[in-house]
């Protein structure tokens, strides 16, 4: 009975760095530490204790979170900036290494940089948004 107060310390701990942050991995170790703390009811040894605690919460973490987070994101809408993602666009201004160009895409102008020349008139696909401007990669 001796280690009980650690986990529930622990747990507690944990708590209050998953509701600060909510970034689903200390969710995992709370679960492991609840395995611990019942370990520690049924006086098991320290050393088990804390193998279960770390090795539960890291399988825990690797098999279960990419699925929670992607159920948590299936609702999450899109903004107008991430809309344009994935579309065509239209150069209408040249676009180089080192100096951005112009791309319409959806009727609107946007800058666009691309790690290579573009000329003018050339379709591209939209990678990706980075502040106000677009990345572009040639169709």
């Amino acid at each position: 009975m001796e280690w009980d107060f650690f986990w529930l310390v622990i747990i507690l701990l944990l708590s209050f760095v998953e509701v600060a942050t909510v970034n689903l991995v200390t969710v995992w170790f709370i679960a492991s530490a609840l395995v611990s703390l019942l370990l520690a009811f049924l006086n098991v040894n320290f050393i088990v204790q804390f193998a279960v605690f770390v090795i539960l919460g890291i399988i825990l973490l690797l098999t279960t979170r990419n699925y929670l987070v992607g159920l948590l994101n299936k609702n999450k809408q899109r903004t107008n900036l991430d809309r344009v993602v994935g579309m065509e666009g239209v150069v209408t201004e040249k676009i180089t290494k080192h100096n951005p160009g112009e791309v319409k895409v959806d009727g609107k102008k946007w800058t666009a940089v691309a790690s290579k020349t573009i000329s003018e008139g050339k379709v591209v696909r939209i990678k990706e948004i980075e502040g106000v401007k677009l990345i572009v990669e040639e169709e």
